[in-house]
C-alpha cells in the first residue's frame, strides 16, 4: 500500500456502514492501522455478527439502520470526513423473496446517506455498488464500466444500479465526492455461510460438514472471484485519489472460474468426499459468465490485486477452522 494512502486516514474520521459484514469488518481492520481519529461502524446486524465485529479503543460501533435519522443523526454529528456506505440488503434470491424490503435499504437507506453526508460536508463518499448489478446479460464481456445496461432481473441488480443513479446525481448537482465501487463476488475471511449467502461460504460449510455440495446449473458457469484484502486496497484508494471522484471503478481479478471446478478445490481443502450435487439453474440467473476488466483501477487507482485464487481458499478455510462454533452458532440456512 502506498504511504500517500494510508497516511490519508491518519487524524481522520471513518464511518463505515454495514461495517460489521465481511468486507466492512476486514476494511476496519485496516484503516486502524493507519492511526485515524475514530472509526464509527453501523450496522444493524440483519446479516452480521457481535463477535465478528472489530474492537479498538478509537472503533465505535453502533447498533442501528441505515433508515433511523435518529441514528444517522447521532453518527453524522461525529462529522465524518470519509463515508463509506457498505450496507446493503444483500443476495439476488434474498431481494426477489423480499422485494419491498430491497427497495427501502438499498434505495431510500442510500439516499439517506447521501442526504446526511451532503449536509455535514465530507470530503469523501465510497458507495458499494456491485458488479452483478450494473452489467446485464447483454453487456460485453469482460465488463467495462462505462458499458452499464439495463437488462437487469432482480430487484438486488435494479436497486444498486439505483444507488449509482442516486450518487451520480449527488456528485452532478452538489458536487459530493462521490466514488462508485464495483465488487465482484467477494470472498475470504469474515463472511458466514446461510440461506442467501454467497457460494464459497456455502460451500465451505457444507464441505466441512461432509455434506455434497449443490451446483445450481452445469458447473461451467464461471464468477470473478475477488479476495475480500484485495477489496479493501481497492476501498482504501479510492478514499485518497482525486481522479477517482465522480467515477465507477470495478473491483475485481479479471479472472475467471468454474464454479464446479470450485467446488472440486473446496472438497479437496476440507478432505470431502461427498462429491456435488447438480440442481436447476434458477429462473434469475441468465448470466453463465462474469468477467471484470479492471483496466481503469489500475490506471486511476492503482488497484493490483494480490491474491491467489487457491490461496485465498485455504485462507477462508483457515478462518473457518479458527472461528468454527461461531459461525455455527450463527449459519441459518
Amino acid at each position: 500500500m502506498k504511504q500517500e494512502i494510508t497516511e490519508n486516514f491518519k487524524g481522520k474520521t471513518v464511518l463505515v456502514t454495514g461495517g460489521a459484514g465481511a468486507i466492512g469488518s476486514n476494511l476496519v481492520k485496516k484503516i486502524k492501522e493507519y492511526e485515524p481519529n475514530k472509526i464509527i461502524i453501523l450496522d444493524d446486524l440483519s446479516s452480521s455478527y457481535p463477535w465478528n465485529i472489530p474492537r479498538a479503543s478509537n472503533i465505535s460501533f453502533v447498533n442501528g439502520s441505515i433508515l433511523d435519522d435518529e441514528t444517522l443523526n447521532w453518527a453524522f454529528k461525529q462529522k465524518p470526513n470519509i463515508v463509506y456506505h457498505l450496507a446493503a440488503h444483500f443476495a439476488n434470491q434474498n431481494s426477489v423473496d423480499n422485494p419491498e424490503t430491497d427497495l427501502m435499504v438499498n434505495g431510500m437507506g442510500t439516499l439517506k446517506i447521501l442526504e446526511y453526508s451532503h449536509l455535514v460536508g465530507v470530503d469523501r463518499l465510497i458507495y458499494a455498488s456491485s458488479g452483478c448489478g450494473i452489467y446485464g446479460s447483454d453487456s460485453k464481456i469482460p465488463f467495462e464500466e462505462h458499458d452499464a445496461s439495463l437488462k437487469l432481473y432482480t430487484p438486488y441488480q435494479v436497486t444498486k444500479m439505483l444507488g449509482e443513479l442516486y450518487t451520480n446525481y449527488y456528485y452532478n448537482l452538489y458536487h459530493l465526492p462521490i466514488v462508485n465501487a464495483r465488487f465482484f463476488n467477494s470472498y475470504g475471511p469474515g463472511e458466514v455461510p446461510g440461506k442467501y449467502r454467497n457460494v464459497i461460504p456455502n460451500f465451505m460449510y457444507l464441505s466441512m460438514n461432509k455434506q455434497a455440495l449443490t451446483i445450481t446449473g452445469t458447473g461451467e458457469e464461471t464468477r470473478d472471484f475477488t479476495y475480500v484484502g484485495d477489496i479493501v486496497s481497492g476501498l482504501l484508494a479510492m478514499a485518497y485519489h482525486k481522479e477517482a471522484v465522480g467515477e465507477a471503478f470495478n473491483l475485481a481479478t479479471s479472472r475467471e472460474i468454474r464454479i464446479k471446478d470450485l467446488a472440486k478445490w473446496v472438497n479437496e481443502i476440507t478432505g470431502n468426499d461427498a462429491g456435488i450435487i447438480f440442481k436447476e439453474r434458477r429462473n434469475w440467473d441468465k448470466k453463465t459468465r462474469l468477467l471484470a476488466s479492471i483496466e481503469k483501477a489500475k490506471k486511476t487507482l492503482g488497484y493490483e490485486p494480490k491474491m491467489k485464487f487457491h490461496d485465498g481458499l485455504k485462507s477462508t478455510h483457515d478462518w473457518f477452522v479458527d472461528n468454527w462454533m461461531c459461525i455455527k452458532n450463527s449459519a441459518e440456512f
